[in-house]
């Protein structure tokens, strides 16, 4: 099992900011194996494929700039001249096959881990000159690894070579009984097709290398339970911080809560536990909604500021309970509590205007009627 400096054991699964910070710092799994199979597989099949047009390429550079002519003897530039027309027709026959080239050794490269381009990988670093260092990477797994895939791919290699020679040795010996154009012809022929089937031996330690370097990456970047609570607080922050903050939320929302209870139409009591402020404007409001509640100190500021404003304080346990824990701030009551609230505010009304000299002294209803399924005891 994995362990860290301190010995705790990596048993965690890297997290997500565990893997971006490592692609930040060049770490990405890549495989040598599948890159060397994908350019040699492709570099035969390419040069096989072209090998037409490089021999008639080649056989018109012979013919124009190895032949000299007479009046080529007494120029001194001519040799020049024919030297770097040979160097530019060359390169421009070859292009396209360098073009493949690099179109392959870029695909193979990004198609284990992803184009990655990470500046902080390429800063020069004095630790990767520690000898001591230098000796754990070739003697631990990861080199102890390669140490074996460089030991198979010579074995195999050297196996499939000589089944091929063995295979094709009545065709290579029939080559010396051949015309010299058709020697040539079969014997590059011979050798392309041997080329191919030697370098298709990469596709085996292609398959075994990509599993492993995809194992190890992720190995590497295990982490331990400390390491993962870190990173909790470091992008969640701390949890004294955190209920700090909540805290400060709370009575940020509490003291915008008090200054809507003098806009209040009424305040329903438990009446010490529980307090409910509730408003209501038939010409813009569609039914009672809630501008403030709480329980135990709450609900006492609640009462406090109500009474500084003379806002009526209405004694009903089991409307108040039903209303705070049934509602939300600033929404509506249910639909549930419809009559309920409508009596209480009808009769807060009335109270009004029998103050106001308007109309005679109502009297409280005994109690409100709220559903079983509203209720709180």
């Amino acid at each position: 099992m994995a362990e860290n400096e301190d010995g705790q054991e990596k048993t965690q699964e890297p997290t997500s900011k565990r893997l971006d910070d490592a692609r930040k710092k060049g770490q990405v799994p890549r495989s040598r194996e599948l890159n060397t199979m994908a350019l040699t597989i492709m570099g035969v099949s390419a040069m096989m494929l072209m090998a037409g047009r490089f021999g008639e390429g080649f056989e018109s550079q012979f013919r124009q700039h190895l032949i000299l002519r007479r009046e080529d003897l007494f120029d001194p530039s001519a040799l020049l001249t024919h030297l770097v027309a040979a160097i530019q027709e060359a390169v421009l026959m070859l292009l396209p096959f360098f073009g493949v080239m690099i179109v392959v050794a870029v695909a193979a490269s990004v198609a284990l881990g992803g184009f990655n381009l990470s500046v902080e990988a390429m800063q020069p670093k004095l630790s990767k000159l520690d000898p001591l260092k230098g000796m754990k990477r070739v003697f631990g797994v990861k080199g102890l690894m390669e140490l074996a895939k460089s030991l198979a791919k010579f074995l195999l290699v050297m196996l499939v070579t000589a089944s091929v020679l063995w295979s094709w040795q009545d065709d290579i010996l029939g080559l010396g009984g051949q015309d010299v154009g058709q020697a040539l012809v079969a014997g590059l022929r011979m050798v392309g097709w041997a080329a191919l089937l030697i370098s298709s031996t990469m596709v085996l330690m292609a398959v075994i290398d990509v599993p492993f370097q995809l194992w190890q990456h992720k190995k590497e970047l295990k982490m331990t339970q400390q390491e993962v609570r870190d990173e909790l607080k470091q992008t969640e922050g701390r949890p004294e911080v955190k209920g700090r903050i909540r805290q400060l939320q709370r009575e940020m929302a509490q003291r915008r809560m008090m200054q809507e209870v003098p806009k209040a139409d009424v305040i329903v009591t438990n009446p010490t536990h529980y307090a409910v402020a509730l408003r209501y404007d038939p010409d813009t409001m569609n039914a009672p909604v809630v501008i403030a509640k709480g329980k135990d100190l709450v609900a006492a500021n609640i009462r406090r500021i109500g009474g500084e404003h003379e806002i009526p304080l209405i004694e009903a346990p089991v409307l108040a309970r039903a209303i705070y824990f049934n509602t939300e701030l600033n929404q509506p009551i249910p639909a549930q509590l419809f009559l309920a609230v409508a009596q209480l505010l009808a009769y807060v009304f009335q109270l009004r205007a029998w103050k106001e000299g308007e109309a005679d002294r109502p009297s409280m209803p005994e109690e409100f009627p709220v559903p079983e399924e509203m209720r709180h005891d």
